[in-house]
């Protein structure tokens, strides 16, 4: 729901005549989103903390880059310069604790940084790929864990799409991943084919 709210938002900005990649934009998305879920739940007889829900995404065009972040996970990506973390991995005050961006304090925990240039590869993962993508110590990008995924995902064509999810997907389950991680294992890739 947090993802379609998102989307529609930004299916809306794209109809616009103009608008900027900046923190108004990300805090607009945030707003948008928490309006949907919080509809959702009154809707449902349920409270918002009921679906509960980190958010990280990537705006990217030609016109230029905006990452925002309410919660753990991550965002990897390229602008030009070789693969970064725009964004230091959020963590809550206790372990195994985070930021959702159905919490009241979500628009003031929200991370954003803007880029001139449009993303040419883009990854954005939950907390529990973590410590296989990110290199903590130096909060990097763990170039070796990426590199196979857009190789791929750079060549392929779109008739392979149902594969490779079904081999994501089997990667994501393959006890090489689960023997370093027991949290929830999201992975959004997207490459800029010229």
């Amino acid at each position: 729901m947090a993802v379609q709210a998102a989307a529609d938002f930004m299916a809306s900005k794209l109809a616009e005549a103009e608008f900027g990649f900046n923190d108004a934009l990300a805090v607009d998305l945030v707003v948008q989103v928490r309006s949907r879920i919080y509809a959702a739940a009154e809707l449902q007889g349920l409270k918002a903390r009921d679906f509960a829900c980190t958010l990280l995404g990537v705006i990217s065009s030609k016109l230029g880059t905006m990452v925002f972040q309410v919660g753990d996970g991550g965002v990897v990506i390229d602008v030009g310069a070789g693969l970064e973390v725009p964004i230091a991995p959020m963590a809550g005050e206790y372990a195994n604790m985070t930021h959702f961006v159905t919490d009241e304090d979500a628009v003031n925990v929200l991370a954003t940084k803007a880029f001139q240039s449009a993303a040419g590869r883009v990854a954005v993962f939950s907390d529990g790929l973590q410590r296989l993508a990110l290199n903590m110590a130096t909060n990097t990008a763990h170039e070796p864990f990426f590199a196979p995924f857009f190789k791929v995902l750079a060549s392929a064509s779109e008739a392979q799409e149902d594969e490779l999810q079904a081999a994501l997907a089997r990667f994501l389950a393959s006890p090489a991943v689960n023997e370093r991680t027991d949290d929830d294992k999201t992975l959004a890739l997207a490459v800029q084919i010229p």
